[in-house]
């Protein structure tokens, strides 16, 4: 796989989109997927470093989560902001992470995608629901990286 781009089809990227959109529609939280081919660090470091580039950690009600994807080195992390990290179970992330690589282990990237984006919209709207006045505060678009 040569270029980021060539990881999912535009049909693919729109159902993710998507699934932002509707796992958004109900909370006031925040998802983004970033990916790109490859780190020269260690994978968490890195979405950390996304986290803040993505201006993740300004959320006003520090709510926002990432599903960060380095293709060529087969990782992925998710990570969410202290707002959602103190209310979800201690082993969220990683039950989450479970579901998703369930599905990226059969090559089907997309519904890896969703599955985790899904369940990430559950946990914000049942601790951050939607509120009249609340914005949609991130674009929803995949970030790609190199």
């Amino acid at each position: 796989m040569s270029k980021v781009e060539d990881f999912l089809t535009k049909e693919e990227e729109q159902a993710i989109v998507e699934a932002i959109r509707v796992a958004e529609k109900n909370t006031s939280g925040e998802i983004r997927v970033h990916i790109e081919k490859t780190t020269s660090i260690d994978s968490y470091e890195r979405a950390m470093e996304v986290f803040h580039l993505l201006k993740i950690d300004e959320t006003q009600l520090k709510n926002g989560v990432l599903i960060y994807l380095a293709v060529k080195d087969k990782s992925f992390v998710i990570c969410g902001d202290k707002g959602i990290n103190d209310l979800v179970p201690k082993d969220f992330w990683d039950t989450t992470k479970d579901v998703m690589a369930s599905h990226f282990k059969k090559g089907d990237f997309k519904q890896g995608l969703v599955d985790g984006i899904t369940k990430a919209g559950e946990q914000l709207q049942k601790y951050f629901p939607f509120e009249d006045g609340d914005i949609d505060e991130l674009s929803n678009e995949i970030s790609l990286g190199e």
